[in-house]
């Protein structure tokens, strides 16, 4: 782990002067991809058996944070893509090694959306859809894909049930070039996936509700986490080292930042009372997510996960990133004119963080409406994610 902040805090200054051709190109350019790679911090929710570090989950989102405070965007490609290994280790093992045989940096995407329908088709499906917001994608070679089993007249008899996370090669869709064209996390290239009845078979699918499967790697409570809490957390960490990214380009902004009388702001009161409390939100809500990880991942090692340990930590999700976010906007408002030049950093992590928050994880209304409703001994609204 060690190592691999030492790669990303080497590559600190690329990742930080790579934003602006992100954003004109749409995606993250291939340089970025690949010294994505080199630091490792993709591989480290992987299988060791598959050249993973398999480290406690605490280890990878601090590597996203550090990743994310320099960019964006390849901040949230880095949580995003570097999420889905952890779920690709608990499938079958001849498809892991159809995906990382002859190359451990190989890239999944998703989305997990249920856009997608399968019918029934000999002893496997048949997927139709299409679905947005596909992070990374152009830098990926396999994709997991949400959708519903049907029947073969294309009904979805229960919908709470049908939910299955589809596997395909990239062979097997289309990304749809145009489809990203958006005033925020631009760089993330999260464009939409196309496909007109790709076969699936079996050892391609994986029902979310049977996630973790401990019986597969009772060794490492790592795949023990709930799937809700390692993808939302993917969501979380993304988010907020946006945030800690805006904090670090204010302060910088500031540094060098003159008012109309040629008086250094960097001595205002008012701006000095506006970092401070920024800075305590935004560290606060780094620490109580990293915090929650880590208490997942020891409940789950003694097999006492509960429903409310997992929507306190979901409620806890979201209100950090709400108390981030509302952080950077008070800096935001402090900042002055300067700040909303587009040669400066700081815009673009402020219309990161707020696309970010449009991300449906980053919801709190219903999350804080499951929270209420379990702590008083009510039923959980199906669609709160924990």
């Amino acid at each position: 782990m060690t190592e691999v902040l030492e790669r990303i805090e080497k590559q600190g200054d690329f990742l930080a002067e790579s934003g602006p051709e992100c954003e004109r190109l749409g995606r993250l350019t291939d340089e970025v991809a690949d010294r994505i790679r080199w630091t490792g911090v993709t591989r480290l929710l992987q299988p060791a058996e598959f050249g993973g570090d398999e480290v406690h989950p605490v280890e990878f989102f601090e590597a996203v944070l550090a990743v994310g405070a320099r960019s964006g965007a390849a901040g949230w490609v880095s949580s995003v893509v570097g999420v889905h290994p952890w779920e690709m280790a608990m499938c079958d093992h001849d498809l892991q090694q159809a995906v990382w045989g002859e190359d451990p940096d190989t890239w999944i995407a998703s989305p997990y959306a249920p856009m997608g329908r399968a019918k029934p088709e000999g002893e496997g499906w048949l997927l139709s859809g299409r679905w947005s917001f596909s992070s990374g994608t152009d830098h990926c070679q396999w994709i997991f894909l949400g959708g519903m089993l049907t029947d073969a007249d294309g009904v979805v008899a229960d919908p709470a049930r049908a939910v299955r996370h589809f596997i395909l090669p990239r062979s097997d869709y289309e990304i749809v070039a145009d489809s990203w064209d958006v005033i925020g996390l631009e760089g993330t290239g999260s464009k939409d996936i196309v496909i007109k009845d790709a076969y699936i078979s079996p050892d391609r699918l994986v029902d979310p509700q049977a996630l973790p499967s401990a019986e597969l790697r009772r060794t490492n409570p790592l795949y023990r986490m709930p799937f809700p809490t390692m993808f939302s957390g993917a969501i979380t960490a993304g988010t907020l080292a946006i945030a800690e990214g805006a904090l670090h380009a204010f302060v910088e902004h500031t540094r060098e930042r003159v008012d109309a009388r040629g008086a250094a702001v960097a001595g205002s009161p008012h701006q000095l009372a506006v970092l401070g409390a920024a800075s305590s939100d935004i560290a606060a809500s780094r620490l109580q997510f990293l915090n929650d990880i880590n208490r997942v991942y020891e409940a789950g090692a003694k097999d006492a996960l509960t429903p409310a340990l997992r929507l306190e930590v979901r409620r806890n999700q979201v209100r950090s990133v709400r108390r981030a976010v509302d952080a950077v906007d008070e800096l935001f408002m402090h900042a002055g004119g300067g700040a909303l030049r587009r040669d400066l950093p700081f815009q673009r992590f402020w219309r990161d963080l707020h696309a970010a928050m449009n991300h449906i994880n980053n919801a709190a209304e219903l999350t804080y409406e499951g929270y209420g409703l379990q702590l008083f001994g009510q039923p959980v609204p199906a669609g709160v994610r924990y």
